[in-house]
């Protein structure tokens, strides 16, 4: 009997263990501008950070398979430094589920175009918080506790904040290392400028407006769609605010390289004050894709 009940023990843990983790991660690493011959070594590579993205425990929450947060990490290579270091770039897409329906929004898109980092093959990818860890391990911690923060912004009101945090400490710990994109004085839009841009006092308005946009306007959009479209309105001049406060905000640019297609999409059928008023706004906040919104005050 006490046999039997430790075999049930045993898969009611593995049961819970298996929903305890956050993420849905694809992790991609394209690497043919490297002459080698050991291809093994990054089919290896690709594993090992999927293993260590999908099946480390990040928060204290319970996810089941349907709320797994879906996102994507596709490394390109572009040189091999000695025998097992790298450099390259990384894009690293968030998706986020629109309630009562199938479509997912895109949160984030970023790109990080400097990465340096040594793998070793055969050696696990281990996280210690609040520890000094390879410079791989901390891009990876990086990177989730930012998805992390995005993704409970979007759920609740700055209900990513103790993720960002957590972000913020792993920079504070990669001062030291020899590698570029922890720094401030390495570029303005970079790991170390992102979590101080999201942390500054005037990105307020920006944390505030991924709550709006998302969970009072996209999560509406089903029941009410003419009150969900001007909560997303609502949640835009939120960003002129900020915007008006700091222009260069990296924080507020990415906002735009996710949303600026979906603005548009959501808008299309809106009357023409309405469009106007958009258009007004994001022409200002982001000039960048001015063209493309112009299509919203078109006769």
């Amino acid at each position: 009997m006490r046999k039997k009940n430790y075999i049930l023990f045993l898969l009611l843990f593995c049961a819970v263990s298996s929903f305890a983790q956050e993420f849905n991660a694809s992790v991609s690493v394209t690497y043919n501008k490297i002459q080698s011959t050991n291809n093994e070594l990054f089919n290896n590579m690709r594993r090992d950070i999927y293993e260590f993205m999908n099946n480390t425990r990040w928060t204290n929450n319970v996810y089941t398979i349907q709320e797994k947060i879906r996102c994507s990490f596709s490394f390109t290579l572009e040189s091999q430094i000695g025998a097992d270091e790298f450099k390259g770039n990384l894009q690293i897409q968030l998706n986020r589920p629109v309630f009562n329906s199938s479509y997912q929004t895109t949160v984030l898109n970023i790109f990080d175009k400097d990465i340096r980092f040594r793998y070793a093959e055969f050696e696990s990818l281990k996280y210690k918080e609040n520890s000094t860890n390879s410079n791989l391990v901390s891009l990876l911690a990086y990177y989730a506790n930012i998805i992390l923060g995005y993704t409970y912004d979007t759920f609740s009101l700055n209900g990513g904040g103790v993720y960002f945090s957590r972000a913020e400490a792993i920079v504070a710990m990669c001062q030291n290392n020899i590698e570029v994109g922890w720094k401030s004085f390495e570029g303005r839009r970079n790991r170390y400028w992102l979590i101080e841009n999201i942390q500054d006092a005037t990105s307020v308005g920006v944390r505030r407006c991924l709550y709006m946009y998302h969970r009072q306007g996209l999560d509406m959009m089903e029941k009410d769609i003419v009150t969900a479209r001007s909560s997303v309105l609502d949640a835009l001049e939120l960003l002129r605010k900020s915007y008006r406060e700091r222009s260069n905000s990296m924080f507020i640019q990415l906002f735009f390289d996710a949303k600026s297609e979906e603005i548009l999409n959501i808008f299309s059928e809106a009357y023409r004050e309405e469009k106007t008023r958009v258009y007004n706004v994001v022409a200002e906040v982001d000039p960048t894709h001015n063209s493309k919104y112009k299509v919203l005050i078109k006769n």
